[in-house]
């Protein structure tokens, strides 16, 4: 039985956005950990960015600053590309791809609640094909102390390209080009760990607590999440059954890149994904199947920020066509 008052108070957008903060902060507590404690020091410089650029566009469009800073909106795009980026990704390159999120995806299309597209998605596309090199760079657990973490941020530290490495999506679809190389011969490397890359594995729990978090508080629905996860469990259990040498199994897939973030944090954007209960199945799972074939066959070893993108182009014809029959009205959809 539920109990009285029945109307509940609209969420405010800057509570929404502190929930999702908060839900990001396992994550973030473990990438510090096990990764890279410059981490923390890439959010920093995201979030002044974000907040900056931000209040420079307000003002050139002559809106208040005070409302649109205070939602949180933009530091939830910061926080979320300080975490899709390298750690020792150079400070310029995270503060260009803020800017590119906030101010030509973000306002550029109206500002919150108006940009077709996801601006962290946006941004992570915009600077992998920009800047290949910078943003495949990512440094194995513990292979980097913070002082070195840091001047690599900074630029005051030398490249380091001899003990730099590829994530574990890239280093999989590599290998695979040696003759006679296994999926079970490339993750016998000292930079596997049970399931996934050595550290980067246990981002994945971290992901999915926060976004435990999120479904408990009434943010987010189950429908996208669990559409992405099954959708990526059941193709890419169907390719590892029918080549388990050649494809790496579910756990991997889902324990590696971007799949617990995308799963809880990106896919489930209610500005630019599908809006209808149908339609958010279609979008997510849609969105896993692109991103495991970009991950299996394409150029770039992980696939979700141009699988989100391209089914953002989708949702206004998803919507259209999954919207539920009007209440009372037998066979009629709504409008």
């Amino acid at each position: 039985m539920i109990n009285s008052p029945y109307i509940r108070k609209p969420a405010s957008v800057q509570g929404v956005m502190l929930a999702v903060l908060t839900a990001l902060i396992p994550a973030i507590v473990v990438y510090a950990w096990q990764i890279a404690a410059v981490v923390l020091v890439n959010l920093a410089i995201a979030t002044i960015a974000a907040l900056a650029g931000e209040a420079l566009v307000l003002k050139l469009r002559g809106r208040p600053l005070a409302p649109a800073l205070s939602d949180l909106s933009a530091v939830v795009t910061a926080w979320l590309l300080a975490l899709c980026f390298p750690p020792i990704l150079p400070w310029w390159a995270t503060v260009l791809g803020v800017l590119i999120a906030i101010v030509a995806v973000k306002h550029l299309y109206g500002g919150l609640g108006q940009n077709p597209f996801n601006p962290a998605m946006v941004a992570y596309c915009a600077m992998i094909v920009a800047f290949p090199a910078l943003m495949s760079k990512w440094p194995a657990a513990g292979q980097l102390d913070f002082t070195t973490q840091l001047g690599l941020v900074l630029g005051s530290a030398r490249e380091l390209d001899a003990i730099t490495s590829a994530t574990a999506l890239d280093t999989i679809k590599t290998g695979l080009r040696t003759a006679g190389a296994t999926v079970q011969s490339i993750m016998s490397q000292g930079n596997f760990g049970l399931v996934s890359g050595r550290g980067w594995e246990w981002l994945a729990p971290a992901y999915a607590l926060g976004g435990l978090y999120l479904l408990a508080r009434g943010i987010i629905t189950w429908h996208m999440p669990a559409a992405f996860l099954g959708a990526l469990a059941a193709i890419s259990a169907a390719f590892w059954a029918a080549d388990p040498a050649h494809y790496a199994s579910p756990l991997f897939h889902l324990a590696s890149g971007g799949a617990m973030l995308g799963a809880f944090f990106i896919v489930t954007d209610p500005v630019s994904g599908a809006t209808t209960p149908r339609g958010k199945l279609i979008f997510a799972a849609s969105i896993a199947l692109l991103a495991y074939v970009i991950r299996a066959f394409g150029s770039f070893p992980e696939g979700v920020a141009f699988a989100v993108l391209l089914l953002n182009i989708c949702v206004p014809l998803i919507d259209m066509n999954t919207q539920p029959r009007v209440f009372g009205h037998r066979g009629d959809k709504a409008r």
